[in-house]
Order: C-alpha cells, then sequence, then structure tokens
C-alpha cells in the first residue's frame, strides 16, 4: 500500500472511508437502479459514471457490469481486474492533477443513498473461533474447570446458517418468537424471547469459485476471500439453549442477521496484519499456516435505548481470534466442500480477555447474573424492545484509517 495520500475529496478526520480504504458496496440514488459505488470520505464514487466516461477502458470492464443489485458480478472478474481497478481509482481520487475533479456526476453524498446488502448470499457458515467468547460460554453452562469441549483446540468449530435471513444494516427485526423451556418448568411454551442477544462478528465475502472435491491452503486462502464486513449475528438466547442440542442452533438464530454495506478489501486491510494467539497443542499439517494472519481491527457496541443516548457496552479486537480465515478456510473445504463467489463465513462472537470487551450480553451480563446499567439509570440483561444495536470496526496505522462504517438494527416486538 502506498503511504502519505491525500485525496482532491474533501474526506472528514477519522474518516472510516480514506484514500487507504475505497470498499465496494451497492446504493441506489433516489428511484434509480442499483449501482455499484465506492465510499470516499462522506461520499460515494458512482463506478458506472466514471466507467462510462471512459476511465475504466484500458480494464476491458464493460460499464453495464456497474447496474447490478449485487457486487457478486465484479467480484467474478477476479482479483487481477478488481484489484487493478481499485488501484486506478485510488490514483484518480488523489491526483491532483485528476481528470476526475472536473467531472459533477461521479460524486454522490452518502446522506443522499439508500445502502443495499452488498452481496447475493448464497451459502453461510458461522465459527465459533475466539477461545475467550468460547471459554466464558463453557463456565457459563459447563464445567468452569473444563471449559471448552475436547475438540476446540483442535478444529475451527463451525455450523451452516440461514443465507435468507441475512439483511443489511439499517433494517430493523421483530424479536423472534419459539419453544423455551422456563426454568421452574418441565415442559417448554411456545413464547416470544425474552434473552434477545446480539453477537459481535465480522464476516468474509468468498471471492473465487472452487469446485467440489476442491480443497484451500491455508498458504492460499486470501486469493479466495474479496474482503470483510462487520456482522452482527443475532440470537434469541432462551430459543436457543432448549433447541441446540443434539444438533445446535437452529431457531434461535435463523430469524436474522445483519451485515455492514460496504465490503472492505483483503487488501485494504493488509497493513493491519498482526500475529494471533498462540495455538496449543499445535495443530495438524492442513491447519499449519506461516506469517501474520490475523487482523488488529479494533470493535465497539453500542446499545442505544428508544429516545435515549448510546451507551458504548463493548470495546474488542479481531486480533484476539484463536483460528484465523485461513485456518477457517482451510478447515471449510478439507472435505471438498465447495465455495462460491459471494458465499459469507462469519467469525462467531469476538471476545477479548476482559469484560470490557465482551461480544455478546450473555457475557456482559454473565447469562443475567449481572445486568448491565446504561446511562439513563435502566438496566438491561439482554435486549429490549426498541433498543438499537450499532457495531463499528476500525484499523488505524502511521496515519493509514481503514474502516467498515457500522452496522446498527432496532429489535420491534414480536409479530403474534
Amino acid at each position: 500500500m502506498i503511504k502519505n495520500l491525500t485525496s482532491w475529496v474533501a474526506i472528514p478526520e477519522q474518516s472510516d472511508f480514506s484514500i487507504y480504504n475505497l470498499p465496494f458496496g451497492i446504493f441506489t440514488e433516489g428511484t434509480s437502479t442499483k449501482r455499484i459505488g465506492v465510499a470516499i470520505g462522506n461520499q460515494i464514487a458512482d463506478l458506472y459514471q466514471i466507467a462510462a466516461l471512459g476511465y475504466f477502458d484500458d480494464l476491458k470492464i464493460n460499464k453495464e457490469i456497474f447496474v447490478n443489485n449485487y457486487l457478486n458480478d465484479f467480484i467474478d472478474l477476479g482479483k487481477p481486474i478488481t484489484n487493478a481497478l481499485r488501484i486506478k481509482l485510488q490514483k484518480l481520487l488523489s491526483d491532483t492533477d485528476s481528470p476526475l475533479k472536473n467531472e459533477s456526476k461521479i460524486l454522490v453524498n452518502q446522506s443522499e443513498v439508500e445502502m443495499h446488502l452488498p452481496v447475493r448470499i448464497g451459502d453461510y457458515t458461522d465459527f465459533y473461533s475466539s477461545i475467550e467468547h468460547a471459554t466464558n460460554v463453557g463456565k457459563m453452562f459447563r464445567d468452569p474447570e473444563n471449559a471448552l469441549l475436547p475438540n476446540w483446540k483442535h478444529l475451527p468449530v463451525g455450523y451452516h446458517g440461514r443465507s435468507s435471513s441475512i439483511i443489511v444494516s439499517g433494517q430493523n427485526i421483530h424479536r423472534p418468537i419459539g419453544q423455551t423451556m422456563p426454568p421452574d418448568s418441565k415442559t417448554p411454551v411456545f413464547k416470544a424471547s425474552s434473552r434477545m442477544d446480539f453477537e459481535l462478528e465480522m464476516g468474509f465475502i468468498i471471492g473465487k469459485n472452487t469446485a467440489l472435491g476442491q480443497s484451500i491452503k491455508t498458504e492460499e486462502a486470501e486469493n479466495y476471500i474479496f474482503g470483510k464486513v462487520l456482522f452482527n449475528d443475532w440470537s434469541a438466547r432462551d430459543i436457543q439453549k432448549w433447541e441446540y442440542v443434539p444438533l445446535g442452533p437452529f431457531l434461535g438464530k435463523n430469524f436474522a442477521s445483519s451485515v455492514s454495506p460496504w465490503v472492505v478489501t483483503i487488501e485494504a486491510l493488509e497493513p493491519f496484519k498482526v500475529d494471533g494467539p498462540k495455538q496449543d497443542p499445535a495443530v495438524l499439517p492442513y491447519l499449519e499456516y506461516r506469517g501474520a494472519k490475523n487482523y488488529n481491527i479494533h470493535l465497539e457496541v453500542g446499545i442505544q435505548p428508544r429516545n435515549g443516548q448510546e451507551n458504548i457496552v463493548s470495546n474488542s479486537n479481531f486480533k484476539y481470534m484463536y483460528w484465523n480465515m485461513a485456518q477457517q478456510l482451510a478447515h471449510h473445504t478439507c472435505n471438498g466442500c465447495n465455495v462460491k463467489v459471494g458465499d459469507l463465513l462469519a467469525s462467531g462472537t469476538i471476545s477479548g480477555k476482559n469484560e470490557s470487551s465482551y461480544g455478546s450480553m450473555l457475557e456482559i451480563s454473565w447469562s443475567g447474573k449481572k445486568p448491565l446499567t446504561l446511562s439513563d439509570g435502566s438496566k438491561r440483561k439482554f435486549i429490549e424492545d426498541f433498543d438499537t444495536v450499532i457495531m463499528r470496526g476500525h484499523c488505524e496505522k502511521d496515519g493509514m484509517r481503514v474502516g467498515f462504517g457500522e452496522v446498527k438494527a432496532q429489535i420491534l416486538p414480536a409479530i403474534n
């Protein structure tokens, strides 16, 4: 990445969308059709308009690809093309003599558009890769001295989720209804969940197809990852607790998950790589890797009651992940499972080493035993109706800032 870049586009200080970032997303302006854009400061560079002016002719990209409901077709062009476009756009937006400075139609204010789900998600897999989170859950519900299950340090635990209910930031959701087992009852009841929770996660978007039977090695995994998003894996803890044995999460998870609208490329995150936690015992050879594979991404979660102030309830970091993305993808495909462009793989809840960095209300309130007090004096064991949960993330180093914006949604009452 080139350092010390400046843009002729006005970019507010501490903006997530610096010249070093240039994430991709899908937007509409008024009644326009959906188009692909790139975030820069408080604006969006309209790739269709730029292509129509001929600036991408040397890349041999049909401009019509930028009038699209999703990023999938663009991603499917391959990294040699998508990376070249991003680098060229970076130059066009930073060069003081750039001809784009005189083109009035190429920039749109973010405040004047609607953002949409960035990719058509074919399949979705959720992992369980934070040792701090897994240990906390184990302490709560199993033997505190043996919090981790025997397989946890040997493989990235995961399950296949529901892609149809993944929604974009800003779309609100209703409290789910399902079976729960009250503590003092011998029979389940059918009711709205009373233990609605968020899970602070990050997701990565597959950028290259594999064939059935093909596996991906850790050293080549990044070639198959287009970029990353913020991810809120909403969870109904009481429904989940009753149903998850023996086959794992179902209705406690599949009612909704929220993603941020901007996809930050894996190349933009390259300067922020760091070493991950030491893995002990040693992993099997197919999960071994070389070099730094974790990312120093600062994360925070806020809860905003209806008509109230936002309260930051968690400050965590993606660097804490015990199992990294390369290992997750290698394990996911080691049996020949194929992946496709647009597939989404989520990290699992990201918790740190102390209470201020826990990534779910389940941990923050310790399963409801330690209620959290908000600034208005109200208390929270879990998320209440009309609470809005907001997640943010960014990297910062040597004057470079690359961020994800936010993913937010409000919890509405259950539909009876």
